[in-house]
């Protein structure tokens, strides 16, 4: 591929040139530590700091009573939905340093401030806290209620489709398969942990926050409207260079409220940076979702009816998009395939553990997860073919758009030619050979398919701003905020095209509140729809007023004059006045907003195999593909990027990940890298990837987003693939070394391979 197409950031990043939270010292600045809950149910007694503040270059300790005594407010949650009797969901009031009880280990409930980082952690092993020890609730659904005022612990409750008529069908099948899954709790990981700074200027009254966060301009508006209830021109968000995030940076951490508190309190910049143990346990996790469900089919193996029933844990507390990943899953769960009757339902609790809020994907791999587990169940053990079961319940490109009676209606897509591409480039049709080869090796080979689909780039405003200067250079603001997918890239390319400026010319500045009036920000793989579509809308108007002042410059009629190659030409003449020509005449600055009508649904197809010692459970990922449409590619370099990455990190958790606590007295049994498995470069395989765009025409550039995708389509793929080797479906995850040489340990107990 041409080398034009390659990451514009990878040199600067690559040779050091990044400005990571690390890299950015205020003067004056002061550190941080947070006093955290040994206990993930405790009443919070009397807090002695004295010793703490006998501490060299120690300059204060705060507390929940500081942080109410100040009149500030609770980190909100955004999304709305009811409890089972139709009343609001609950929304527990959730101070950033709480002054009654803590309610999960790792919940700061007190402030250290010191001179340097090292003092300040020192300081905070020093406060002593008065705890008064209460059962945690540890499962879903449990009581008694962690949360005062309520009866129970269910948040909400969500129903779709109809239970009558899918109970009609149900009696009437011919097969029924039933399953119960656990999809389990894990954490995003970055490579670069969470830190803040935060600041405050006395003589202006105005706060800035640096540090890695999804959407600054919203966040701004929360800062302002729910924690510290001013102005919200009063703050400004920066975002800078951020080391990853996979939705982890999307919640409202107390930190990042407290270092702006802290440094209004001090009068000084606060810095706050997280360890690995710290994140680990103080971040908010995703997935958790437990669920129940059953497909019915007829004698042909069409699909008759879904019935689905989730739990999502919740943890202690709503995170700002805490319920959106089980809601989404529920909208999603119809798959890519024709299920005519469905009953779908979740419910959100609260526990004592980490708040949830979405991970990569977001709903989108809970709900392929589920169905395409039940598939290869009722393929198991109807004697189906698994890929022609799921071949003859696929939606048609004919019944586009198609309306899944779950919410949703998807507007294209050809589901049947992504699949039978991604068998091709699997080799599906050599599988057996494949298989007996490994046999013949004393090795079990299994294979998974997945067929993916996502909801992404939802309605919600995105801006760009597009600025010439007198010298032809331009200036392209953005309401996105990049993580590490390549933006600068992605902007600078359409820039260019539009424009025909040189790369070198072009400066992209996103993630800063002060750049641009209003932004959405990067989550849900909305940013090449939102901020493309956004850049796009301003080129248009640049080239726009360019007619304009060209018009003048060359005495010509603006209908006369065209925009081409970087010129403005009088149409059928040489006449020509240059971009830097007319920014030189006059201002050439506009700004576009743009927000879609309705989300796009990227989709593809994933199969996985892998191969099994029977002797040591240890699984091999031996062979990977995926074809996936996510509309018309913007850069084929960056999608295969996001592929391979979203791969990885769906295997991750198929095979190896998950966050894990104590029953009894709910302590976090994954807090350092010792404890929670990450998958390595030789855990993986190639990842052959192709793309079959069918381009959507809900928005100009016919993009679909894919920074999900991979994700989406890799951890039911690896799991179905273990199953597969293993001739089971009662499989738990993550699937490793030891939990499939229990599976393989108890089928031989009983005389089988597989359970």
């Amino acid at each position: 591929m041409d080398a034009s197409w390659l990451r514009d950031e990878d040199p600067r990043l690559l040779t050091g040139g990044g400005r990571f939270l690390d890299d950015i010292s205020p003067a004056g600045a002061v550190w941080a530590a947070f006093v955290r809950s040994p206990h993930a149910h405790a009443a919070i007694g009397e807090i002695d700091a004295s010793d703490a503040l006998k501490g060299p270059g120690v300059l204060g300790v705060l507390t929940g009573d500081d942080y109410r005594s100040d009149g500030m407010g609770h980190l909100p949650c955004q999304d709305a939905c009811t409890r089972r009797d139709g009343a609001p969901m609950v929304v527990p009031l959730h101070p950033a340093l709480p002054s009654d009880r803590a309610r999960f280990v790792g919940e700061p409930v007190a402030m250290v401030l010191a001179d340097t980082q090292e003092a300040a952690r020192d300081a905070a092993e020093a406060v002593s806290v008065g705890w008064g020890i209460l059962p945690p609730v540890l499962a879903a659904g449990d009581v008694p209620p962690i949360h005062d005022g309520y009866t129970d612990n269910e948040a909400f409750f969500a129903r779709a489709g109809d239970p009558d008529r899918t109970d009609g069908v149900f009696e009437m099948a011919a097969h029924v398969v039933e399953q119960t899954l656990l999809d389990q709790r894990v954490a995003a990981n970055p490579m670069e942990p969470r830190g803040y700074i935060g600041s405050y200027d006395g003589a202006t009254g105005r706060f800035t926050l640096r540090g890695g966060v999804h959407s600054p301009h919203i966040l701004r508006r929360q800062l302002a409207e729910e924690l510290f209830r001013l102005p919200a021109e009063r703050f400004r968000i920066v975002t800078g260079d951020v080391g990853g995030s996979f939705g982890m940076r999307g919640a409202i951490y107390p930190e990042l409220v407290l270092v702006l508190w802290a440094a209004r309190r001090l009068g000084r910049p606060v810095k706050w940076v997280a360890t690995r143990s710290e994140a680990l346990t103080g971040d908010d996790h995703g997935r958790d979702i437990a669920s129940t469900a059953a497909l019915a089919l007829n004698d042909a193996g069409d699909f008759l009816g879904l019935r689905v029933a989730m739990t999502a844990n919740l943890g202690a507390w709503l995170g700002v998009k805490g319920p959106r990943s089980p809601l989404n899953a529920l909208n999603l769960m119809s798959a890519v395939y024709r299920f005519p009757e469905k009953d779908v339902s979740v419910r959100g609790c609260f526990t004592n553990t980490n708040p949830v809020s979405p991970y990569r994907g977001a709903g989108g791999p809970e709900a392929s997860l589920i169905v395409e587990r039940l598939i290869d169940k009722a393929a198991r053990e109807a004697g189906f073919d698994r890929i022609e079961l799921r071949r003859r319940n696929l939606i048609r490109p004919g019944d586009m758009p198609y309306d899944t009676g779950l919410g949703l209606v998807y507007d294209s897509g050809d589901f049947p030619a992504v699949m039978e591409k991604a068998v091709a480039l699997a080799d599906v049709g050599g599988f057996a050979d494949r298989r007996a080869h490994s046999a013949s090796r004393g090795r079990l080979r299994g294979l998974g398919v997945c067929n993916a689909i996502e909801q992404t780039a939802r309605p919600g405003l995105e801006s760009a701003a597009i600025s010439v200067a007198e010298d032809g250079k331009a200036t392209v603001r953005v309401g996105t905020a990049s993580q590490g997918q390549g933006h600068e890239t992605l902007w600078r390319r359409l820039v260019c095209d539009g424009l025909r400026l040189s790369p070198a010319d072009i400066e992209i500045i996103d993630g800063d509140t002060d750049g641009l009036a209003d932004g959405g920000g990067t989550f849900n793989s909305r940013s090449a729809v939102g901020g493309g579509m956004a850049v796009t809308g301003a080129i248009g108007k640049i080239v726009e007023r360019g007619r304009a002042v060209a018009a003048d410059l060359l005495e010509a009629a603006v209908a006369d004059i065209e925009f081409s190659d970087g010129r403005f030409v009088i149409a059928g003449t040489d006449r020509a006045a240059t971009l830097q020509d007319v920014a030189a005449a006059g201002a050439l600055s506009e700004t576009a907003d743009y927000s879609p009508d309705s989300p796009t649904f990227p989709n593809g197809t994933h199969i996985c195999e892998v191969e099994l010692d029977p002797e040591t459970g240890r699984v091999e990922v031996v062979s990977y593909a995926a074809v996936d449409d996510v509309g018309a590619p913007l850069n084929p370099v960056l999608l295969k990027g996001q592929i391979q990455g979203g791969v990885a990190q769906g295997i991750g958790q198929a095979l190896v990940e998950a966050i894990s606590f104590d029953l009894d007295s709910g302590q976090n049994l994954s807090g350092s890298f010792m404890d929670y498995a990450m998958p390595r470069a030789d855990d993986l395989c190639f990842i052959a990837t192709e793309d079959h765009p069918v381009p959507t025409l809900l928005n100009a550039l016919g993009a679909k987003g894919a920074g999900e995708a991979g994700t989406v389509g890799a951890l039911p793929a690896a799991i179905c693939a273990v199953c597969d080797a293993l001739g089971t479906d009662d499989v738990p995850m993550p699937a490793t070394q030891e939990s499939v040489w229990r599976v393989l340990t108890n089928a031989h107990d009983r005389g089988g391979k597989g359970a």
